[in-house]
């Protein structure tokens, strides 16, 4: 019989001569003793930060796994990564997905951690957590901030951001005043935790639950509902239990829970980040996750949950009628669910005591808001990669449209000219944004739901076709083509389109196309000319060295695969 592998940590303190010596003696030299380097070690990935709104009580959520951990046996040390808060950072949170992955995987993997708990919760600190985790397999678990409660200003209920762009297209047309806008900013985000609309970070978050990563429940509780804490502490509790399981991601991350995970995507009407973040998980486990795939699943999952940007309620809604785990049980005929989770269970068993859905903000298999979920995928000479529209947050009269296209270069162009009385704009135009892209952007922002002009605010128009190689925010809504690959920067299609061009867009035929004959696309590619490269040194560098288009996740290409971790020696002497 075999001997029993070493825990990494085991291993480390228990290194002979000067290396376990000075590994033992530092521990101490914080507090801990022979006992606490005995137990399994777990890291606590704390991405708090005070530049991120949506991670501001996560010291508070950290004591409550380190509690989980003691409880359990092991012995929890915190340490941080870098913190993504997409309102703050320039130019794009997406900038820096890869190098926040980076960072979690070097830290987990490089530290002498037997299992980890990821603290994530804002748009990309959920996929760079498990994105780094997915490479390092080392057990892990996730633990999502959750959402705001939700704003209110008198009777009305608010949602952050999808509120914050309605409300702004009103105050640029003239139709809420100065002191009433404002009135509104002071009411709409209310509480920590990331938008509580079913965007990126309620997204990923719920994902997390399906892919296996997550208790249950870990996507809907309110950031600031005592719930969230004893989640936590329980997460703390099972990632001991993961540790003498030996049960790592690799076991979890499967392409049935991938599936699965896209399943939930469309039942729930979920963001068309996911559609990046995804396929980029997927790689860290040497999985493709291809476009057609989001496509036909879309296409035979109906939409069940009623959540703004495409409904009406919000996070809270959510979490009072039962969470994710009831969405997942009412969806079980669409799922793997023989799948296993962080739990130990099977997906199935983990849903097992949920409730039935309340008809209302989850509604059943038998009479969902859509047969279709809320996501497509169109093809076309305009986007020959593919290119993804959130439908069901459309306007079903421009879901077939032929216009006119009007082409803005870059975003400082859209700012310069976008209200511009001058420019010439009818409501049935499509408006085109170019070099938005990953190398683009450069980062690929969340600039695709562009502006409508004033003057047809003014005049009522409150949706109008747009495209772009861009990303747009969870939280938005309108009809708005995304994530054209290849994109502008490198030479796709879109960097061909001129003012004037016609354009046909067929959402139910899964085509975009561009009505210019071929002999006029060469000439003009012949013309053509990349844009400057938006760095030239540092991390920006690297990122324009490296990152893949949209279709394969934007990750970095030296980075697909993984490379599980083991114990290491740390040369000493």
């Amino acid at each position: 019989m075999s001997e029993p592998t070493q825990r990494r940590a085991e291993r480390f303190f228990n290194e002979p001569g000067v290396a376990g010596f000075i590994h033992r003696s530092f521990m101490k030299s914080m507090g801990h003793d022979d006992d606490d380097l005995g137990r399994p070690l777990i890291g606590i990935c704390n991405t708090f930060s005070e530049l991120n709104n949506c991670h501001q009580h996560f010291r508070e959520l950290c004591e409550a796994v380190k509690r989980g951990v003691l409880q359990a046996g092991g012995t929890p040390v915190e340490f941080p990564t870098i913190s993504l808060g997409e309102n703050f950072l320039s130019p794009t949170s997406m900038l820096h997905r890869n190098l926040a992955a980076m960072d979690t995987e070097e830290m987990i993997r490089s530290q002498p951690l037997d299992g980890v708990v990821l603290l994530a919760s804002c748009d990309k600190t959920t996929p760079a957590a498990l994105m780094g985790a997915a490479s390092a397999d080392l057990p892990a678990i996730l633990v999502s901030g959750g959402p705001m409660l939700n704003g209110r200003q008198g009777d009305q209920v608010l949602g952050a951001c999808t509120d914050c762009r309605r409300l702004t297209a009103e105050h640029r047309a003239g139709r809420l005043d100065d002191a009433a806008y404002r009135g509104y900013e002071d009411a709409i985000v209310r509480s920590a935790g990331h938008c509580m609309v079913m965007g990126t970070a309620s997204t990923m978050n719920a994902l997390a639950e399906v892919l296996g990563m997550a208790l249950p429940g870990n996507a809907a509780i309110p950031a600031v509902d005592s719930r969230r804490l004893r989640l936590a502490q329980a997460a703390g509790r099972r990632i001991v239990g993961l540790v003498a399981e030996d049960l790592r991601p690799s076991a979890i991350l499967t392409p049935q829970a991938f599936e699965n995970a896209i399943t939930l995507l469309s039942a729930l009407g979920g963001s068309t980040n996911a559609v990046v973040h995804l396929p980029a998980i997927a790689g860290r486990r040497d999985l493709d996750l291809p476009l057609r795939l989001f496509d036909e699943i879309s296409a035979r999952t109906p939409l069940l949950v009623d959540l703004k940007p495409v409904g009406r309620y919000q996070m809270e809604e959510l979490f009072y009628a039962g969470g994710v785990p009831v969405v997942i049980k009412e969806l079980l005929p669409l799922l793997h669910g023989d799948q296993l989770t962080v739990t130990g269970q099977t997906l199935a068993e983990s849903v097992a005591d949920a409730p039935a859905p309340d008809g209302s903000v989850i509604r059943t298999l038998a009479e969902p808001l859509d047969a279709h979920g809320g996501l497509a995928v169109l093809t076309g000479n305009l986007a020959p990669d593919g290119a993804v529209i959130k439908h069901a947050a459309a306007s079903p009269e421009l879901l077939r449209h032929r216009g006119r296209a009007r082409v803005f270069t870059s975003v400082g162009d859209l700012r310069d000219r976008i209200d511009d009385p001058e420019l010439d704009i009818e409501a049935t135009d499509i408006l085109v944004l170019q070099n938005t892209g990953p190398v683009g952007g450069p980062g690929m922002p969340e600039v695709g739901n562009l502006p409508l002009p004033a003057k047809l605010l003014r005049q009522g128009v409150r949706d109008m076709v747009r495209i772009s190689d861009a990303r747009m925010s969870g939280t938005a809504f309108g009809t708005v083509i995304l994530h054209v690959a290849p994109e502008s920067a490198i030479g796709g299609p879109l960097a061909l389109v001129v003012d004037g061009d016609q354009i046909e867009l067929d959402v139910p035929g899964r085509s975009l196309r561009l009505l210019v004959d071929d002999a006029e696309l060469e000439r003009r590619r012949a013309a053509w000319r990349p844009p400057a490269p938006a760095y030239r040194r540092g991390y920006g560098s690297l990122y324009l060295s490296h990152v893949d288009q949209a279709p394969l996740g934007c990750d970095f290409d030296f980075l697909h695969g993984h490379s599980p971790i083991d114990t290491e020696d740390q040369p000493k002497f």
